[in-house]
């Protein structure tokens, strides 16, 4: 697995909030709700559209392309046309840092 990376801080992101970052060698969203912190892979499963761009109501993301849905906090394929789960990744708050490591494939 690898190591906690700092890809934001605190007060970057709005509440409710989001942004797709790289981080390492792949592109992820992270998102802000409360003083909770998410992080998912910006791919919808169905066709490999980003995520990153679609709207954020509650726990769930959803994808502009086709609209299929993902809960934030699992990664879990809510909504058809979508399946599969897209990978979640941990988040950690140290101050106002926010870091991510992400998981493996």
């Amino acid at each position: 697995m690898s190591e906690f990376v700092k890809v934001a801080q605190v007060d970057d992101l709005s509440d409710p909030g989001k942004v797709v970052l790289p981080v390492e060698d792949r592109l992820v969203v992270l998102i802000r709700r409360g003083q909770e912190f998410y992080c998912i892979d910006d791919v919808c499963t169905h066709d490999g559209g980003t995520l990153g761009e679609g709207k954020l109501v509650g726990c769930e993301l959803m994808c502009p392309r086709h609209g299929a849905k993902f809960d934030i906090r699992s990664g879990e394929a809510l909504t058809m046309p979508a399946t599969e789960n897209t990978l979640t990744h941990e988040v950690k708050v140290d101050g106002k840092d926010v870091l991510v490591r992400l998981s493996e494939d």
